[in-house]
């Protein structure tokens, strides 16, 4: 089955607005994403949305058609580790980034199972049908109760996991929320919290022993992910894991030198930048160490759908991230995978990443299209 086209349906719509002016800036407004459509002579044709919700899509654009499509044509659908050998060489000569890449993988998943006819989890191996949630907001508050509030309303919804995006909290707001959100909500729910690499190594070390004294199943990025002996000292301190990490810079290789500091015990990885590929990859090297590997939102339907069916192939991830409002990332598709009415998430069972779209509204969004 060989490749035959490449092209990207570029398409503009309107995210509404969440979260304050904060350290991940202000969600809302026109984003442009695009459709990836690859074509084979067989007919079957793979698809990805690209780029998330935040910064949209219109960097990768170039990337994908100008390096890598010259890359695929005329190649069999079926080589995606050719093409994730590739990578070295297309980085360093021809500067591709891993979420330029990362699309186009999801895309070659997608047309397999669909040439197969089964879903991309069961074709790389079920280790279950559904995953367990947690739900998460963007920073949307200035002061602690502002977060006690949200946690009610999530739980008022049957999530039984959070996890607290803090924004730019001081110290002593971060600690006073942090003991505020488990009164509200009690012992049962299960708590994260995540400030997005905004901490030095006192004030981690201050709000991780807070988390330590209220039960939280982990620590997500509270130090630059590069900031190597923070990390490692961190680790060693607190008994809350530490979670590393969702920022741009942490890609495939970052999780071996993470593994050889002994630090940290959960490995992040999302399909934004590791595509299919790279996050079965880096999965299976967490678990030869005992280690999880926690998947991160990836900013649109069919990326996050991509998590959802890694998730449902190994058995060393505990939860798939339910970023909110939905509607944020959640667009494009006749039927979007949603929630049971246990409060979890099951894999989408029909072929490929089971992801049909809604070509009326594609079409009625669309503003170009780039070959």
């Amino acid at each position: 089955m060989k490749i035959t086209d490449i092209t990207i349906d570029v398409i503009s719509r309107e995210v509404r607005g969440t979260g304050l002016e904060s350290d991940l800036g202000r969600f809302g407004g026109e984003v442009t994403q695009g459709l990836l459509r690859i074509r084979t002579d067989q007919g079957v044709e793979g698809q990805c949305f690209v780029g998330d919700f935040r910064s949209g899509g219109a960097s990768l654009f170039d990337p994908i058609l100008k390096v890598l499509k010259p890359e695929l044509l005329g190649k069999d659908a079926s080589e995606r580790e050719w093409l994730w050998n590739r990578l070295g060489i297309l980085g360093a000569r021809r500067g591709l980034t891993f979420p330029a890449w990362a699309p186009v993988d999801v895309a070659l998943w997608d047309l397999a199972g669909k040439a197969a006819g089964m879903p991309v989890f069961r074709m790389m191996g079920a280790a279950s049908d559904e995953t367990d949630v947690y739900a998460t907001y963007p920073p949307r508050h200035e002061t602690p109760n502002g977060w006690v509030d949200e946690a009610r309303d999530i739980a008022d919804l049957g999530f039984r996991a959070y996890k607290i995006h803090p924004g730019m909290l001081s110290t002593v707001d971060a600690v006073k929320m942090v003991g505020a959100v488990r009164d509200q909500v009690g012992n049962e729910m299960t708590l994260m919290f995540d400030p997005n690499n905004n901490y030095d190594f006192r004030k981690a070390l201050a709000v991780g022993r807070a988390l330590d004294d209220n039960g939280f199943h982990w620590f997500e990025d509270p130090v630059p992910w590069d900031d190597f002996d923070a990390v490692v000292e961190l680790s060693r301190r607190l008994d809350t894991p530490l979670a590393m990490s969702d920022l741009a810079g942490y890609l495939f290789r970052e999780p071996a030198h993470y593994i050889r500091l002994g630090a940290p015990r959960i490995l992040r990885a999302t399909a934004r930048k590791h595509g299919i590929t790279g996050m079965r990859k880096i999965a299976g090297m967490a678990e030869a160490f005992g280690l999880n590997c926690e998947i991160g939102t990836a900013g649109n339907s069919s990326l996050n759908a991509a998590n959802l069916h890694v998730i449902c192939s190994i058995g060393n991830c505990d939860y798939y991230e339910w970023w909110m409002p939905a509607e944020a990332h959640q667009f494009g598709l006749i039927d979007h995978y949603g929630l049971n009415n246990r409060m979890t998430l099951n894999a989408p069972e029909t072929p490929g990443l089971g992801c049909p779209l809604d070509e009326e509204w594609i079409g009625a969004h669309r503003v170009a299209t780039l070959e």
